[in-house]
C-alpha cells in the first residue's frame, strides 16, 4: 500500500480494539508505573473502542470521506473516551496524527513521516511532566524511526516506526527503577507498540506482528499482592467543555500543585480531557470549575495492589532546550528540559525527583543559576527523606561528560564520585552575542559583538559587522578551542545554539582535523538561546 485512505484507517480502528482486548490482560499484569493499579489494558482498551464506536457512527453516514475526516473523528472520540493516564496520553497520539494529516483524502509515507512526529509532540504536550521509560519515550523513538526509514511506501514507514518502538520498549527498564525491579516492561508503552504494529500490518495487507518476546507470563509482579497507601489516593478524571487556550497553563500548574500525573488533552474542537492523582478530589474538580465547565466526573481509588515502586537508581539532568534535553535522554538519564515557555522552579524540580520513584537520585544541573534551584529543591527532598546528590555543573557540557561515564553497575557512592570527577574535569567555552555594551579586561564589547569565553573569562572579541559571517564564527569558534586544548585534551564536544550558522560544525570539525588530527570532535544540536556555540574539552 502506497497510502493509507479512509478504508484503512478503519480497518486500523478495528483492528486496535482486538489486538488490545487480546492483550488487556497481561498489560494489565506489568502496570507498575505510575501507580501499580492493574488497568493500563483495560484504560487502553477502553479509550479506542469509544474512538473505534465514534469512527463506526460517522462512517454509516459519511461513507465516502477521506482519511483525514476519519482520523479526525477518530481522535475526537478517544478524548472523550480516555480512561487513564495511558488512555489520555494514547488519544493525544490519535490527534497529533489526525492534526497532521488534515482534511488529506489519503496518507502517503512523508505524511505519514509527519504525522507521527507530531503525534510525539502533542503527546508529550499534554502532559505535565514528561518521564523517560514511559508510553512517551516508546512513541518518540517510532517517530524517529519513522524519519529514518528507507522505502518509498508507507508501509515501510510504519514498520519503521513499530521496529523503533519494540527497540525503544526493550529498553524501558534500564530508564525507570520500578520497572527494573518488577522486571517488566512499560505497560503503557506495550500498548502504543500494539497500535504501531496494527497500523504496519494494516498497510503491508499482513497479520500484524506477534512480539513474542513481549508476552506476559503467568508469574505475578513483585509489586503486586499487597494494598499499598499512596500520597495520592485518587485518580480524578472529568471532560472539560470552554476552556481557553490561555487558561491552560493555569489548569496545568494548579492541578501540578494538587498531585502527580497530570495530564490535559484536548480533543481539537474545544473539549479536553483533563486527568490528575491527587489527594484533594473537591480542589481538582474545582480547578476545572474556575476555567470552564466540567463534566463526566470519574474519581478512582488509588489504593492498588503492589507494594513499595521505591527502589533503585536514577540520573536526573536539568537543563535548558528541548534538543538538550532529547540528548540527555538518548544517554540513558532522564532529563528536565526548560525553557522561557515552561521556566525552571523549585516545584518542578521536586516533582522530577518525586516521579522518578528512586531510592537514589543524582541530579546534574547545567549551569549556576540552575544549581541553585536545584539545591533548594532537593533540601526539601532530603528533609522528607530522599536519597539525593547533586552534582554541580556550570556547562551542559559538563553534564553531558558526567553522564557518559555514569555507570549503573558501580556502586551509588562511587558512580557518583566518577561523574563529579568527570564534570570537574571538562573545560567549557562559549561563543555568545553580547546583548549590551560591557568593558572586559582584553577590550570593549559592544552590543551585537561575538565574544569568546574560556571557563567565564573572556578570550576574544570580533566586531558586529563580522558576527553572523559563518567563516568568522568558524575561525573564532576555533580560536577558542585552541586556548582550551593549550592545557591538553582528547576529546572537543560542540553544542550549537540555537543561533549558530548552518554548517557550523563540519567548519569546526574541518579546521580541528588538520591542527589537531589526535584529537576526537562531536557535535550535537543543543538548542541553547544563550550562546551561540558551547564547547567542552575533556
Amino acid at each position: 500500500m502506497r497510502a493509507v485512505d479512509a478504508a484503512a484507517v478503519r480497518a486500523w480502528a478495528t483492528s486496535c480494539v482486538t489486538v488490545l482486548d487480546a492483550l488487556r490482560a497481561d498489560i494489565d499484569r506489568i502496570n507498575v508505573y505510575p501507580v501499580a493499579d492493574s488497568d493500563t489494558g483495560s484504560n487502553l482498551l477502553y479509550t479506542v473502542t469509544g474512538a473505534r464506536d465514534a469512527l463506526t457512527r460517522y462512517e454509516s453516514g459519511n461513507p465516502d470521506d477521506g482519511a483525514g475526516a476519519a482520523l479526525a473523528v477518530f481522535a475526537r472520540g478517544a478524548v472523550r473516551a480516555a480512561r487513564g493516564n495511558s488512555g489520555v496520553i494514547l488519544s493525544q497520539l490519535l490527534r497529533g496524527i489526525a492534526e497532521s494529516v488534515g482534511d488529506a483524502v489519503v496518507v502517503d509515507a512523508p505524511g505519514l513521516v509527519a504525522a507521527l512526529a507530531r503525534a510525539e509532540r502533542t503527546a508529550t504536550a499534554a502532559v505535565a511532566r514528561p518521564v523517560d521509560g514511559t508510553m512517551l519515550t516508546v512513541l518518540a523513538a517510532a517517530a524517529r524511526g519513522a524519519r529514518d526509514a528507507r522505502g518509498e511506501d508507507v508501509g515501510d514507514v510504519a514498520e519503521a516506526a513499530a521496529d523503533a518502538a519494540a527497540a525503544a520498549l526493550a529498553e524501558t527498564p534500564h530508564q525507570l527503577a520500578a520497572l527494573a525491579d518488577a522486571g517488566v516492561v512499560d505497560a503503557g508503552g506495550r500498548g502504543v507498540l500494539a497500535v504501531l504494529d496494527e497500523l504496519a500490518g494494516v498497510v503491508a495487507g499482513r497479520p500484524a506482528r506477534n512480539r513474542p518476546e513481549f508476552a506476559g507470563g503467568d508469574d505475578p509482579v513483585p509489586s503486586q499482592g499487597k494494598l499499598t497507601e499512596s500520597s495520592q489516593p485518587w485518580e480524578v478524571m472529568y471532560l472539560l467543555d470552554g476552556m481557553s487556550d490561555l487558561a491552560l497553563p493555569e489548569l496545568r500548574d494548579r492541578l501540578s500543585a494538587l498531585g502527580d500525573c497530570v495530564t490535559i488533552a484536548g480533543d481539537g474542537a474545544g473539549s479536553h480531557a483533563v486527568h490528575v492523582h491527587c489527594a484533594d478530589i473537591g480542589a481538582a474538580i474545582e480547578a476545572g470549575l474556575d476555567v470552564g465547565r466540567p463534566r463526566d466526573v470519574r474519581v478512582e481509588s488509588l489504593a492498588v495492589a503492589g507494594g513499595s515502586l521505591l527502589g533503585g537508581r536514577a540520573v536526573l539532568a536539568v537543563v535548558h532546550g528541548r534538543e538538550l534535553g532529547e540528548l540527555c535522554r538518548q544517554e540513558g538519564v532522564t532529563a528536565l528540559a526548560c525553557d522561557t515557555r515552561d521556566p525552571l522552579s523549585i516545584d518542578r524540580v521536586m516533582r522530577a525527583v518525586t516521579e522518578l520513584r528512586a531510592s537514589h537520585v543524582v541530579v546534574l544541573p547545567a549551569g549556576a543559576e540552575t544549581t541553585s534551584v536545584v539545591e533548594a529543591a532537593t533540601e526539601r527532598a532530603v528533609t522528607a527523606g530522599k536519597d539525593v546528590v547533586v552534582i554541580p555543573c556550570s556547562s551542559p557540557v559538563q553534564v553531558l561528560a558526567a553522564i557518559a561515564v555514569h555507570d549503573v553497575e558501580r556502586r551509588a557512592a562511587d558512580d557518583v564520585v566518577a561523574m563529579a570527577e568527570a564534570a570537574a574535569a571538562t573545560r567549557r567555552g562559549e561563543l555568545l552575542v553580547a546583548a549590551e555594551d560591557a568593558m572586559t579586561w582584553v577590550g570593549r564589547v559592544n552590543a551585537g559583538d561575538l565574544v569568546g569565553f574560556v571557563d567565564d573569562e573572556v578570550v576574544l572579541i570580533e566586531p558586529e559587522v563580522s558576527a553572523s559571517s559563518a567563516t568568522v564564527v568558524a575561525d573564532a569558534a576555533m580560536s577558542v578551542v585552541e586556548r582550551m586544548l593549550s592545557a591538553g585534551g582528547e576529546l572537543v564536544t560542540l553544542l550549537l545554539g540555537a543561533r549558530a550558522p548552518e554548517g557550523i560544525d563540519a567548519a569546526v570539525a574541518e579546521r580541528l582535523a588538520r591542527a589537531h588530527p589526535e584529537v576526537e570532535f562531536a557535535a550535537y544540536q543543543g538548542g541553547q538561546t544563550e550562546s551561540m556555540l558551547t564547547f567542552g574539552v575533556e
